[in-house]
């Protein structure tokens, strides 16, 4: 493929002519690479909710840490992630990014068929699927470069939103294929269940080394390396002298931090307060509505403005996990599991809408360092809301203590957007 010299998306007439088709083909790859960044990260909100029926011996609180960890290696590597892009080019760490899944989907698929497994391996593991939170940052950060503020807020939205995707598809094709022996022997031997059905556990990890392998091909023959984003990590730290950098990534955080920490602790948090319920059969329904509908949120941003759309949904996210609280409180499932699908909703359309006005508030090198950084941080989510569900059940035996705090995060959040993007006389209108 040649190598792509000049790169002006601004430009109109080099856009049609050129540009929009080198766009779409970096944009399709990034997806397909983000989409299976999400799926090895999010692999633990299965395994967790299984590994002590066929046949490990972990605490509660140890099984909610290992949903938890991939999200504190995860945010950390998004904050290193953020900068490489613009060092290596947005191919090679493509490329690099991606092949290191193989190491914690390889690595699981072999230590989950052995109940002896002591659990600081598997806490080792659950660590390493931070890579795949890690590949947010760098992926969004590159795909910001390639689009034009009027497209921005689409592309970035698809990139997202359907690499957020691998977040319902790990919780939806797990239980489906540990039922057989997919790999046959290659695959390794079954566990078996209390009632002594089989299931082929390592599948879940298994399943996505082909895929992983083919992307990395993929992304080396097919993406590109954009010679306008060579920035250094000291040009790009300007970024952290910006108020608006902080208020965007407490903003993202309400969003995308919810959103993946909800993903992580549901299917657990869901068996603990309705063991009835085979939750493995709906738990990727909220992440998967939520990752739907974030290219609408951007989409509706290009069209209504991004603050307008934001101002709006922090109030339906806040409505929304007081409805969670209250049929939790009930013990009615029903009402649980509908108010927690209009917070999974609620938290994809602010997903988009908020990528959508950092475009808007910062210059085109900066928004793609700001865009890294908001994701690293909003990351965090993914470790601290099962760790606070954890330890709210540990002190109350109730999980309304974690609820009550993201309430007043919400809360929170409404008033500083408020103040800063939606008011009359806002700073900054986006």
């Amino acid at each position: 493929m040649a190598r792509i010299t000049r790169w002006e998306p601004e430009d109109l007439s080099f856009w049609e002519s050129e540009g929009k088709y080198h766009a779409r083909r970096n944009l399709w790859i990034s997806i397909t690479a983000l989409f299976l960044a999400f799926a090895v990260w999010q692999i633990w909100s299965v395994m967790a909710t299984n590994l002590n029926d066929i046949g490990f011996n972990y605490t509660e609180s140890e099984l909610f840490l290992l949903t938890a960890l991939p999200g504190l290696t995860g945010a950390t590597l998004r904050i290193i992630y953020t900068f490489l892009v613009p060092i290596f080019g947005g191919r090679n760490w493509t490329v690099i990014s991606t092949a290191s899944l193989l190491i914690p989907a390889v690595g699981i698929g072999f230590a989950v068929q052995n109940p002896e497994t002591p659990f600081w391996i598997m806490a080792l593991l659950a660590a390493l699927c931070g890579f795949g939170g890690g590949n947010f940052a760098s992926s969004m950060s590159n795909i910001s470069f390639f689009y034009p503020k009027k497209a921005k807020g689409t592309a970035l939205g698809l990139n997202a939103g359907i690499g957020n995707l691998g977040v319902s598809a790990v919780q939806l094709l797990s239980p489906l294929v540990i039922a057989f022996a997919l790999f046959g022997p290659l695959g390794g031997a079954p566990q078996y269940l209390g009632d002594g059905k089989e299931v082929f556990m390592q599948n879940a990890a298994f399943i996505w080394v082909l895929p992983i392998a083919f992307t990395v091909v993929a992304a080396f023959f097919g993406m590109d390396n954009l010679p306008t984003m060579k920035t250094s990590i000291k040009e790009q730290a300007v970024i952290f002298k910006n108020k608006h950098t902080w208020i965007m990534t407490w903003l993202y955080t309400m969003c995308f931090g919810s959103f993946i920490g909800y993903a992580a602790a549901f299917p657990l948090l869901t068996r603990t307060e309705f063991p009835e319920v085979n939750v493995l059969q709906i738990a990727f329904i909220g992440p998967l509505l939520g990752a739907l509908i974030r290219p609408i949120g951007g989409w509706l941003s290009d069209k209504l403005g991004g603050a307008f759309v934001t101002f709006w949904d922090i109030l339906l996210l806040i409505g929304s996990t007081l409805g969670v609280m209250y049929f939790y409180n009930s013990g009615n499932f029903t009402g649980f599991l509908i108010m927690f699908i209009i917070v999974f909703i609620a938290t994809g359309i602010a997903n988009g809408s908020t990528f959508r006005m950092i475009p808007f508030i910062f210059e085109q090198k900066e928004a793609a360092s700001v865009i890294g950084f908001t994701s690293a941080i909003a990351a965090y989510g993914a470790f601290l809301i099962p760790s606070l569900f954890g330890w709210s059940i540990d002190v109350t035996g109730m999980a309304n203590l974690a609820l009550g705090i993201f309430i007043v995060y919400y809360i929170v959040s409404l008033a500083l957007h408020w103040y800063y993007y939606s008011r009359k006389g806002a700073e900054v209108k986006c």
